[in-house]
């Protein structure tokens, strides 16, 4: 019975691999392949930069039991102070990017003291951040848009690595994406290669092998087919290294550090974590800031693609962040969910966007249809508790 309670576990988890390849296939499929286009990934990754960055920070929210529903006010809040910087007081990029990154951190700082000294509820706390941020935003930008920003603050946001081009095909391709697509295959195996022997070190049950390469077999086709793409293309996104980075950081955090099992505890049982001595009101803090610094960044990644600062930027945001991170596995209740999982979501709703505006959806439909995916991730979340339950 057991081996067969670990198959299922591992079978949930698999499923975000799933559902991504299936919403993927279904708009290929609708929009006569439009989809699969290299522009199109190209797009797909460029777009979505900053809502995997945003699901990141807000995973660890999400952990603890709770969202931040301000983070789409932040983001325009620190585009906005970039875009002044840069088109009204021709400030240095680094200076504006700085300036940013320490307004992000002020509203993260402003949130989490609320939350974790005053003991606001966070849903109280961060509507009013979302309120406020957009509030600041309209008043320090006058309802204008500021722009068109330098070029080499667009670099972040829509530059290319340099690429170093083949003939292949009927075309060219990036080796650098070759590269960078073999070294993320090895470390697939790698990292599944040790986490097999970690299991077998502590005596801990095995997951049935058939798994394990059918889920990297999986993961390294996604990889080499984004990769062939984009190779085809114009190389490697600036912004894919700027989430590679992120991604990779907060995977450490959340796996491999006390700081991480800590988020973790918190939102298993609050009051279980306390009496372990753990500090959750200092939890609380750092994850509030530390969502106010990624917001800034991907406030900074959406100026820089779009070119310029307008009051209306990142309307929506927080809901693409928390659907990515429940689409991904991450419990409602908190205490459940990983990293990987939040990217995979944020992929998943970007595909979504994507091919819905490809087949020619209106607005309208596509938030019917988002809100409907998002029901759904937590309906079949909460429902699977109360089975085991």
């Amino acid at each position: 019975m057991e081996s067969k309670k670990y198959v299922n576990v591992d079978m949930k988890q698999y499923g975000m691999f799933i559902v991504l390849i299936a919403v993927y296939v279904i708009f290929a499929i609708l929009t006569g392949g439009k989809n699969m286009s290299y522009a199109n990934i190209n797009n797909l990754i460029m777009q979505n930069g900053y809502v995997v960055i945003l699901a990141v920070g807000m995973l660890l929210c999400v952990l603890t039991g709770n969202v931040d529903l301000g983070v789409g006010s932040v983001v325009a809040l620190c585009g906005a102070v970039s875009g002044i910087m840069l088109v009204d007081m021709k400030t240095n990029m680094w200076v504006a990017i700085i300036m940013a990154l320490l307004i992000g951190l002020l509203c993260g700082m402003f949130a989490g003291f609320f939350i974790a000294i005053m003991h606001v509820p966070p849903f109280i706390v961060t509507l009013a951040t979302m309120l406020m941020g957009r509030g600041a935003t309209y008043t320090i930008l006058k309802a204008q848009t500021k722009g068109p920003l330098p070029e080499n603050y667009n670099f972040i946001g829509a530059g290319f690595l340099p690429s170093i081009k083949v003939p292949f095909g009927n075309g060219t391709i990036d080796i650098l994406c070759i590269i960078v697509a073999l070294v993320a295959s090895v470390f697939v195996v790698f990292n599944e290669l040790k986490g097999i022997q970690t299991k077998k070190k502590y005596n801990f049950a095995l997951n049935p092998t058939w798994q394990l390469i059918v889920k990297d077999a999986v993961l390294i086709f996604i990889i080499w087919f984004v990769f062939y793409k984009i190779g085809r293309y114009n190389g490697i996104p600036f912004v894919l290294l700027i989430m590679c980075v992120i991604v990779g950081l907060y995977y450490f955090i959340t796996s491999k550090t006390v700081a991480g099992r800590q988020i973790y505890a918190l939102g298993g049982n609050r009051k279980a974590a306390q009496l372990s001595g753990i500090n959750t009101d200092k939890v609380f803090f750092w994850v509030y800031t530390n969502m106010g610094v990624l917001a800034a960044v991907a406030g900074i990644v959406l100026s820089a693609r779009n070119g310029s600062a307008t009051p209306k930027a990142g309307d929506q945001f927080e809901m693409d962040a928390i659907a990515s991170c429940y689409l991904g596995g991450a419990a409602v209740a908190g205490g459940a969910g990983t990293i990987m999982g939040a990217v995979v979501g944020a992929f998943i709703m970007g595909i979504l966007n994507n091919g819905m505006s490809l087949f020619g959806w209106s607005t309208d439909i596509q938030k019917i249809v988002k809100g409907a995916v998002l029901l759904g991730a937590v309906t079949v979340d909460l429902m699977s508790k109360r089975k085991k339950s």
